[in-house]
């Protein structure tokens, strides 16, 4: 579904007339939902989980002396759990230094870590010591890449009504009418708990299949179990 066919869904429930085009137009209301569009597809993207569909992999590889890395082009952050692992040592990652002062300290002491040690400063990812050459590190990310345009290729926002949003667009429309109501200071408790609930459905069924099953079902204590064999008359 379109930007456009969600923003023609969300209209009569806010009071709009339906439009034709919306990311072209120069009326005050549709350069709002411009606007409120490309704000809620943001906040669904970026503010409740990391969704399955924007997780990236970045592999950074060595050259014996380079100790800062820039991060990808698409990069977002990180994930909210993640670990960056060497290829020189498979079965340990990095020790993760998130305070600015220990990494200071470990740089002036000339300490250097079994594994090796990481940091984020700046737009920078820093790795010491130095990866030998052809040697990786890699992490996971998240992609500020959440849209699609018509013809698939990735993009950061909705600038053309035929682009697509990357996630639910049910989710995106009940967020838009909601925010919106808000935003004009009418009644939107309602339309809160719909987006809300629907997010949560979508959020729940973003992930594999569990491997362990959480509780099982109770078989009644008076239930006859049937014969396991065949019977053969």
């Amino acid at each position: 579904m379109t930007i456009l066919s969600v923003i023609q869904q969300v209209c009569p429930v806010i009071g709009l007339n339906v439009p034709t085009a919306v990311f072209s137009a120069t009326d005050r209301e549709l350069v709002e939902l411009q606007a409120l569009s490309n704000e809620m597809a943001q906040r669904i993207a970026f503010d409740t989980r990391d969704w399955t569909k924007f997780k990236t992999l970045c592999t950074l590889t060595g050259d014996g002396s380079t100790v800062g890395f820039n991060f990808p082009s698409d990069y977002k952050r990180m994930l909210k759990k993640a670990r960056v692992w060497p290829s020189a040592s498979p079965f340990a990652p990095y020790t993760h230094y998130s305070d600015t002062d220990q990494w200071l300290g470990i740089t002036v002491q000339n300490f250097r870590s079994i594994i090796g040690a990481w940091t984020m400063i700046g737009e920078q990812i820093l790795i010491k010591p130095a990866m030998a050459n052809l040697s990786t590190a890699q992490f996971y990310y998240i992609t500020n890449q959440i849209i699609k345009d018509k013809d698939g290729a990735p993009k950061v926002a909705f600038t053309a009504d035929d682009d697509v949003f990357r996630l639910d667009e049910r989710v995106l429309k009940l967020g838009m009418i909601w925010q919106w109501k808000a935003n004009k200071g009418q009644a939107y408790a309602e339309d809160m708990t719909n987006y809300e609930d629907a997010l949560a459905v979508y959020a729940g069924a973003d992930k594999g299949s569990n491997i362990i099953a959480v509780g099982r079902g109770r078989t009644p204590v008076d239930t006859d179990l049937a014969f396991p064999g065949i019977i053969t008359p």
